[in-house]
């Protein structure tokens, strides 16, 4: 079989654009999803410019415009083989600030995003009979903060999701998994650099189910 599409979703100049290189290299088509249409299509020219990389633009935070771009991305490259997600809506806020629509953006981003791109590649990953969904979580899930508090609280639920929906589709042989990052990436730490951070997640998409980790954690 074929090596399948990687649609990452939240591509920016850090851990998106690093993921969509390391999974680039190792020969999937790759599909780069975020909201900047002149930046992704540099992004996508750069990593290769024989149309195995293409940018497709894309809110998170939209389930109607997440899953169109996910089917166009399908569309035009091939059944997906892995997804990684790694959108979410960093914003300083409190537990009390009475933000009511800023909360309700922050979730629709950090979980529900998760929720709709998973349910938009699991359809052909089960045809496939195999794939990964990979998603970005934080050191919030573990140490909330309040001056993070929507993200902390995100980051909480996206674990939980992840967890519930590994227990899902485990039977169906699809890897889900959340990367724990407790650190700054690209501050300065070799673990934490973005580029080691995706092969992190290449090494996940590339484990044996008999060896499947639940949840790795970058401390």
């Amino acid at each position: 079989m074929s090596t399948g599409t990687a649609i990452i979703v939240g591509v920016g100049p850090g851990l998106g654009l690093a993921l969509a290189r390391a999974f680039a290299d190792a020969g999937h088509p790759v599909a780069l999803l975020g909201r900047s249409e002149e930046r992704l299509a540099g992004y996508a020219k750069n990593i290769s410019d024989d149309g195995s990389v293409r940018s497709y633009t894309a809110d998170a935070g939209d389930p109607a415009s997440l899953r169109a771009a996910i089917a166009t991305a399908i569309d035009d490259l091939g059944a997906p083989e892995v997804l990684a997600y790694n959108a979410a809506l960093i914003r300083p806020d409190s537990p009390t600030d009475g933000d009511d629509d800023g909360w309700i953006k922050a979730h629709a981003i950090d979980v529900l995003g998760a929720k709709v791109a998973a349910e938009a590649v699991l359809p052909a990953l089960k045809d496939r009979g195999h794939g990964s969904l990979l998603f970005t979580g934080g050191g919030l899930a573990d140490s909330p903060s309040p001056d993070y508090a929507s993200l902390s609280v995100g980051k909480a639920a996206l674990r939980a999701y992840v967890q519930a929906l590994a227990a899902e589709v485990s039977d169906a042989n699809i890897h889900a998994t959340v990367v724990t990052i407790n650190g700054g990436i690209d501050g300065g730490e070799e673990r934490f650099a973005a580029s080691a951070l995706a092969q992190d997640y290449l090494d996940l998409h590339r484990q044996d189910r008999e060896g499947w980790t639940a949840e790795l954690r970058r401390d």
